[in-house]
């Protein structure tokens, strides 16, 4: 029996990278582009062969842009706003997003999305409820902070690309930056994140940002800090200067733990749920040595 672990996609991240990676000549029969489509399939299948996981998610976002977390910071995510709540996405990619559906449905690769809460945190609950090793695949830094080598949890992340992706886990961050990956947090709130709309501390880049909250063990530690005169005038002045900010950010950046999902089956399929469909599908989007790699990575389970 192969040993029980947990595989967690970032579903978006990789379609997105797929789709910006990968040729749109890639079309269906009907000439639709299906390049995110035959990407994502790779990057499933190339995970699941090197990992070798029993249970698989998908994760989903069902809302990307929470009203909570807006509510809390307003600029959230708002420069990526195309109108009303709609993310602005390419037209050729927000067409292939049923189609990913459908593939995912027809296979049996589990999709988990709850409304009210991004991918991000369907994959904080799932690796929180865990009790078996689990891998966290995703482009987004922010995710460090599940990263826990007590309860096996890392992360895959992919910022250099799927072929050069790192397995991020506590000697990984400590060299990186010198925290722990429930320090990621406050040290996320304090550098920010300009393509979530998330401003930081003026100010305070990654390099301080980390050194902060390696001394004094995040914000709560850094905000006693600079009430007892410990830190240099710059800096309480700075940090003085952001409490509002601070106060809001920390519950926007962390990863929630707690979303209701219910029972889930993840286990990953040896073959397709829906055989037939996914042999229609095959032909109809064109996916050739995409769907071969997929099937073979199911079957060496």
């Amino acid at each position: 029996m192969p040993e029980p672990r947990l595989l967690l996609f970032d579903t978006a991240s990789l379609y997105f990278r797929a789709f910006h990676g990968i040729p749109a000549t890639l079309r269906s029969v009907d000439g639709r582009p299906v390049n995110a489509v035959r990407g994502l399939l790779d990057f499933l299948a190339r995970f699941i062969t090197d990992y070798s996981p029993t249970q698989v998610a998908c994760c989903w976002d069902n809302s990307w842009r929470p009203a909570w977390r807006v509510a809390l910071i307003p600029s959230y995510k708002a420069h990526r706003v195309a109108y009303s709540d709609v993310e602005l996405v390419p037209a050729e990619l927000v067409a292939q997003v049923p189609l990913i559906r459908q593939v995912l449905a027809a296979l049996g690769l589990p999709v988990v999305g709850a409304d009210g809460f991004e991918a991000d945190d369907i994959m904080g609950t799932l690796a929180a409820r865990s009790g078996v090793p689990t891998d966290v695949v995703t482009g987004d830094r922010d995710l460090f902070q599940l990263v826990d080598d007590d309860r096996g949890v890392r992360v895959l992340y992919c910022g250099r690309g799927v072929a050069k992706h790192d397995r991020v886990d506590a000697a990984w961050l400590r060299a990186k930056y010198g925290i722990d990956g429930p320090g990621y947090v406050d040290f996320a709130v304090l550098r920010g994140d300009p393509s979530d709309g998330l401003p930081g501390v003026a100010g305070i880049g990654e390099k301080t940002a980390a050194r902060m909250v390696a001394d004094y063990g995040g914000l709560e530690g850094i905000l006693a800090a600079a009430t007892a005169g410990r830190l240099s005038p710059t800096l309480t002045a700075r940090i003085v200067a952001a409490i509002e900010y601070l106060g809001a950010a920390g519950e926007v950046v962390a990863v929630r733990t707690d979303v209701e999902l219910g029972p889930l089956d993840l286990t990953l399929p040896a073959v397709p749920a829906d055989a037939d469909r996914f042999a229609e599908l095959t032909t109809e989007l064109n996916l050739g040595g995409a769907a071969d790699r997929i099937l073979a990575a199911l079957a060496r389970r």
